[in-house]
């Protein structure tokens, strides 16, 4: 019997670094996804598809989600988990929280422990924490609930409701970038200006709940708006470069309402918004102009997980 769960990527739509430091953060679940399978085994092997050895520091945090459940819940900890994933590692689009969530969930299953939203979130976090050092803990909440939610440490995520669908444009880089160098770096240039940080925070937050409010009524140029003005203060604390700032300006060449670097910055992707009918080819355009695109409808269900034979 194999247990399996999903998680989906993400993408940070508003507010990405500044929520590390108290600021309201708009984010979606993406469709395209992790599937976790674990089994019982004679000891605990982690294996993935982006991987050739399962001894891969890249996989050490996974089996640390694992350790953590087997010893809250007093299980062995002998597991085969299995990865396959369909998220670009490196990218900002949480190829890491969707696998730490994903992982949770299928060690739930295979155990019976009825664990509802919060408390796979709490066990993701141990390897995400791993990962990225000092997480705002947006990720793994987005990967787990699913659809789109405002989000700001400490509190409750807000779900952001909408009928029908909407459609994000997002496009990598191409250059991979680290989430822990890019977080240091802000809070570097917090530490040197303080009080211009803490204006640039307040006006981040605002912008995340102004951009909640154009995503649900559907004001796709409202809230193209709102990505440009968040990727400008991205800018100015040093995690966008001109790359990034290249791939924006290109994006919104060829149509788009607005656009944004989204993650960590430094490299990974960029998410923008568009008309409906321009969406087909401005995804087209970037594809010939050699960046990974795809059209992400959304919203898109969190993580789930069932048995197999």
């Amino acid at each position: 019997m194999k247990f399996i769960a999903e998680a989906p990527s993400k993408a940070i739509i508003t507010g990405e670094h500044f929520v590390v430091h108290g600021a309201w953060a708009l984010a979606s679940a993406l469709p395209r996804k992790v599937r976790v399978e674990v089994n019982e085994s004679d000891h605990l092997r982690v294996v993935s598809d982006r991987l050739s050895s399962s001894k891969a520091p890249g996989l050490r945090p996974i089996e640390h989600v694992v350790e953590a459940m087997a010893r809250e819940f007093s299980f062995d900890s002998h597991l085969r988990v299995s990865i396959r994933s369909e998220i670009p590692e490196g990218a900002g689009l949480g190829s890491s929280a969707a696998t730490m969530v994903a992982t949770a969930a299928a060690i739930a299953r295979l155990h019976s422990l009825d664990l509802q939203l919060p408390e796979i979130i709490r066990f993701a976090t141990v390897g995400e924490s791993e990962v990225h050092g000092r997480p705002s803990g947006i990720d793994t909440a987005i990967c787990a609930i699913g659809g789109a939610i405002l989000f700001k440490p400490g509190c409750a995520p807000k779900i952001v409701s909408f009928e029908g669908t909407r459609s994000l444009i997002i496009t990598f880089s191409g250059k991979k970038r680290s989430t822990k160098r890019q977080i240091r770096r802000v809070a570097g240039v917090k530490e040197t200006f303080p009080s211009l940080f803490e204006c640039l925070t307040q006006a981040a937050s605002e912008v995340s709940e102004m951009a909640a409010v154009k995503l649900t009524v559907s004001d796709m140029r409202g809230l193209g708006m709102s990505l440009s003005f968040n990727h400008a203060l991205l800018s100015t604390i040093g995690v966008s470069n001109h790359r990034l700032d290249s791939l924006v300006d290109l994006v919104n060449s060829l149509g788009a309402y607005g656009a944004k670097l989204t993650g960590a910055g430094g490299g990974g992707s960029v998410v923008a918004v568009a008309p409906r009918g321009k969406v087909k080819s401005i995804v087209s355009g970037l594809r010939r102009r050699g960046f990974e695109t795809f059209r992400a409808e959304i919203p898109v269900q969190g993580v789930k997980s069932w048995a197999a034979r």
